[in-house]
């Protein structure tokens, strides 16, 4: 197996773990500013959006390994698929 076959397999392993907690982050963050840029909610209206972000709902202990891990697969995620990308092009190149 290949060096790139084996990037892809691990990619595509890392994939599902990394998914909904990203997704999660990006829907909750963008929720947040959007309710109160465009909506005018007051903070206090939609800290709950801030609490499922953060990860504080998790507890004091988890939540700084869950936002470690987090930002872990986002660049795991965004490396090999760029390094996949590159690859590809240079074939294609070629």
């Amino acid at each position: 197996m290949t060096l790139v076959n084996q990037l892809r397999a691990l990619h595509r392993w890392v994939a599902p773990f990394v998914v909904l907690p990203l997704l999660l982050t990006v829907t909750t963050g963008v929720g947040y500013r959007l309710a109160r840029d465009w909506f005018g909610l007051e903070r206090d209206d939609i800290h709950w959006l801030m609490v499922l972000h953060e990860g504080e709902w998790l507890g004091q202990t988890l939540e700084p390994i869950v936002v470690l891990l987090n930002a872990l697969g986002l660049l795991w995620m965004l490396i090999t698929g760029t390094t996949l990308m590159i690859e590809r092009w240079r074939r294609q190149v070629q």
